[in-house]
């Protein structure tokens, strides 16, 4: 129960905003329409545990809150920053005593994630036997952060990060609750909910900064950005920012759309990432989605990544820079790739088998009267410079694991691949 003092403290707007039911709650109606599965638990009236999943300041903990109301569930608030063994053994005591007098517990856990591994096996038996229905918020993958059992127990729910409509109704109420418009033109609106990226709490406390400005202010963009802080954009270069820009990078250079591929890689310089690993990213693609298609793509990337090395950020960031270019717009073709998986598996497969006789060196006499080495044709004798013997081990008849696609150079390469295969076939080979 609050003090007399308490209740008359100044409360920050977010506080004073933060939703009374569900249907206040904004940009998750996916989750909490009817046929959304919180409102399916809702009015079956049966809560299952679930991990509330992501990012910061798109309503987790008021959900979380709301679900204790209207379930008229016990609910008991835990942060695994400042929470430990002591504090969860604690929770499951009274809750054990709680149901047996008939009351649910509704256990929540912000940044559950932080809980190591034994720990959160701590939960199963109670999260098992119902005596609390658990629901944890984190803003990690928790495929990567949360224990096999544990999520085998709990219903993952993916929240989304606020978008412009959600925002924008986020300031229209702060305008209601304070009685006058935010100090700001329609750019500057624009730019306050973009540097809130998705956030709104974070949107609410600049907004509430700006109705401190003195009154008959109206900011621009601009002005926006210079009465307060940017954001630092949220990237974790080790969780799952870090794996989906890289991702985004990536396929984006696949489908040769240059302009997007060089936005995440801005993004990923911007949020913090090493160059050298985007070099090295980079480079890999050049071999993996390029090859020969452009063998020059190789070499780009690698006299990228030095010069790099050479001159460090900011300047050396062009160099990357050029380099996605380049790669984005060159031919594509992963059959060097594909190629050599197919090699791999046919080794597997064929186990030990020996290379056929006539292509094995006959160093000593034994070797030679043992057959090493015989009917050997040597290529540059032949007219043709093409002997059209056979490589392939005795036994294992001829695969084709090089199909150079239709583009770059790899078109010449298939000219090259079929005169000869034309040549194999006239020789017999």
């Amino acid at each position: 129960m609050s003090t007399l003092f308490e209740s008359q403290a100044p409360r920050p707007l977010a506080d004073r905003l933060r939703p009374a039911r569900l249907d206040e709650v904004v940009g998750q109606d996916h989750l909490l329409e009817a046929e959304g599965p919180i409102g399916r638990m809702l009015r079956v009236g049966r809560l299952a545990s679930i991990i509330l999943w992501g990012p910061p300041g798109c309503g987790k903990t008021t959900i979380a809150r709301l679900l204790a109301e209207q379930t008229d569930l016990h609910f008991v608030p835990l942060s695994a920053v400042f929470s430990g063994v002591a504090d969860l053994r604690r929770v499951f005591d009274s809750a054990a005593k709680r149901r047996q007098m008939g009351e649910g517990t509704l256990l929540f856990i912000d940044e559950i994630h932080r809980f190591n591994r034994a720990q959160q096996d701590g939960f199963l038996p109670y999260v098992e036997d119902g005596t609390v229905i658990l629901v944890g918020a984190t803003t990690e993958n928790p495929s990567f952060e949360l224990n096999a059992a544990l999520l085998s127990r709990c219903q993952v729910l993916v929240l989304r990060r606020l978008d412009d409509a959600a925002l924008e109704k986020l300031l229209a109420r702060a305008e209601t609750e304070v009685g006058r418009p935010i100090p700001v033109d329609a750019d500057g609106r624009a730019a306050l909910r973009a540097m809130a990226d998705g956030d709104g709490r974070y949107l609410l406390n600049m907004t509430e900064m700006l109705y401190e400005l003195p009154e008959g202010a109206t900011l621009d963009a601009k002005g926006v950005a210079e009465a307060v802080q940017k954001r630092a954009p949220l990237y974790d270069k080790s969780q799952e920012g870090h794996f989906n820009l890289i991702s985004a990078l990536h396929k984006s250079l696949r489908g040769s759309d240059t302009d997007a591929a060089l936005y995440w890689m801005a993004r990923m310089l911007d949020g913090g990432e090493d160059p050298r690993y985007i070099a090295r990213r980079l480079t890999r693609f050049a071999v993996e989605d390029i090859g020969l298609a452009d063998p020059q793509a190789v070499q780009q990337a690698l006299a990228a990544w030095e010069v790099y090395e050479r001159l460090g950020s900011p300047e050396g960031d062009l160099a990357l820079a050029q380099l996605v270019i380049y790669l984005g717009t060159a031919p594509k073709s992963n059959a060097a790739y594909v190629a050599f998986g197919a090699a791999k598996r046919a080794a597997k497969e064929t186990g030990s088998l020996m290379p056929p006789m006539h292509i094995l060196n006959a160093p000593t006499r034994m070797m030679r009267d043992l057959g090493y080495g015989k009917g050997y044709q040597y290529d540059h004798d032949t007219e043709e410079g093409f002997s059209g013997q056979n490589y392939f081990p005795d036994g294992m008849a001829r695969r084709r694991f090089y199909d150079p696609a239709e583009r770059g150079f790899e078109r010449e390469i298939r000219k090259r691949l079929d005169y000869w295969d034309k040549l194999r076939k006239a020789k017999g080979g």
